[in-house]
């Protein structure tokens, strides 16, 4: 199974998109509209202070009827983040994410964040690792 660096590679924007703490959540939701995501990871400088996702928005946001054009961000973020290493593996990002009900997953190395993925991405790479070990399996078989 492939690591989370060789997962990071091969997405579409390579650039860690990414919100201060200070600015207003509606900037956050027109970045999320922009980039077709769910979630943002929140940097201060390059240090990694929370993440905001539409799950965030909606819970801490609409639900408590404060305004996204007045609300920092740093007020409705979550800022215990989990997080993964390159090096660790998609089994092992899903099963983070899954016992930890968690949709996004930042990875860092030596406290850089490298980039986000989505459960969706882990998801897409174990339907794909499957596919191919059927088929190495069925060639085997044929033999």
């Amino acid at each position: 199974m492939k690591t989370l660096q060789q997962l990071l590679d091969g997405k579409k924007y390579k650039e860690v998109i990414s919100i201060a703490p200070h600015r207003p959540v509606f900037d956050a939701l027109v970045i999320l509209a922009e980039y077709k995501i769910g979630a943002l990871i929140v940097l201060d400088g390059e240090n990694l202070v929370g993440i905001f996702s539409e799950r965030d928005y909606a819970r801490e946001v609409i639900l408590k009827g404060k305004s996204s054009k007045t609300t920092a961000i740093s007020e409705v973020m979550t800022s215990k983040v989990l997080s993964a290493k390159p090096t660790d593996t998609v089994e092992h990002a899903m099963s983070l994410m899954t016992e930890h009900r968690i949709r996004h997953l930042p990875v860092v190395e030596n406290d850089k964040v490298l980039g986000v993925l989505s459960i969706g991405d882990l998801v897409k790479e174990t339907i794909t690792y499957q596919k191919e070990l059927i088929k190495q399996l069925q060639n085997y078989i044929n033999l």
